[in-house]
């Protein structure tokens, strides 16, 4: 799969790009008293993959739920496509959500409803189509992402791997500008992965997306990433592309990279000395 790459000079911020779709401007946030993110610059630009790795409770879907609204910042500035999020009233709020999809972990597809239904469902809360013209927006969605043949089928009948297809093109639906992208490849089979990692690069060519990628999988994402931003205690310790990435001298860059068990990351939590814990005596 051919890879576009980008590089972002340090001397740029967000303020300075106007070709970003997404920014975070010297945002600070957390869930009451505690603080997730401090003081964090991101940029996303048009038209690419920017993914966002890092260590468990670092505060990658926390950045999600930020470009969301689902979460306002105690600081700073979220800005999609030139709003300021925090600043937007309620209609503003939704018609800034229709411009994007959302792929949540493990698909979160509606269990009751049909495959065909799952993909139907934003376009019937939102639009007033036509049912011909809604029957045939809903087999284009499924025909993309290779599961036109399923649309009879329940979630219960279909594959981990072919549920988070059908969630990406439910998340589609409504033709966003920006998609969201959770975990999309937890608890997926190495087939199933490489599936949805080449769907993901190919629907953000295609359709001319922008894309935020929230991922544990260094290898599947560094394929198909543009920029990789790595998010450690809350800020953005690291960045680039994913070739400069593999190449960092950083030590929490070379630890994340090659799953070493220990490094700036421990495996010991702080304790006490060992001796004093378990009654040793000298």
């Amino acid at each position: 799969m051919p890879q576009t790459t980008f590089q972002l000079p340090d001397t740029v911020l967000p303020s300075q790009s106007p070709e970003a779709l997404v920014e975070l401007r010297g945002v600070t946030c957390g869930y009451g008293d505690r603080v997730i993110l401090e003081n964090i610059d991101l940029l996303v630009p048009r038209g690419k993959v920017v993914a966002l790795m890092g260590t468990s409770g670092g505060g990658k879907t926390t950045v999600l739920r930020l470009i969301g609204r689902q979460i306002s910042p105690m600081s700073g500035e979220v800005i999609v496509n030139g709003q300021d999020m925090a600043k937007l009233d309620a209609a503003g709020l939704h018609a800034a959500r229709r411009r994007m999809g959302m792929l949540f972990q493990f698909g979160a597809l509606f269990t009751d409803l049909s495959v065909f239904e799952n993909v139907a469902f934003p376009l019937r809360e939102h639009t007033k189509l036509p049912e011909s013209i809604l029957r045939d927006l809903v087999l284009m969605k499924l025909n993309a992402v290779g599961l036109r043949g399923a649309r009879d089928l329940m979630p219960s009948e279909i594959s981990g791997g072919m549920s988070r297809r059908v969630a990406l093109a439910r998340a589609m639906a409504l033709d966003p500008e920006l998609m969201l992208y959770d975990e999309p490849f937890a608890g997926l089979d190495p087939i199933s992965m490489g599936v949805a990692a080449r769907l993901i690069r190919e629907l953000n060519d295609t359709m001319g997306l922008t894309s935020v990628l929230v991922s544990h999988d260094v290898e599947e994402t560094f394929l198909i990433a543009d920029h990789v931003v790595l998010l450690a205690n809350g800020r953005v310790v690291a960045q680039g592309t994913p070739t400069e990435m593999r190449h960092s001298d950083d030590p929490l860059v070379r630890q994340f990279v090659t799953a070493a068990p220990d490094g700036p990351v421990r495996f010991q939590h702080p304790a006490a000395e060992a001796g004093h814990d378990f009654g040793v005596r000298g």
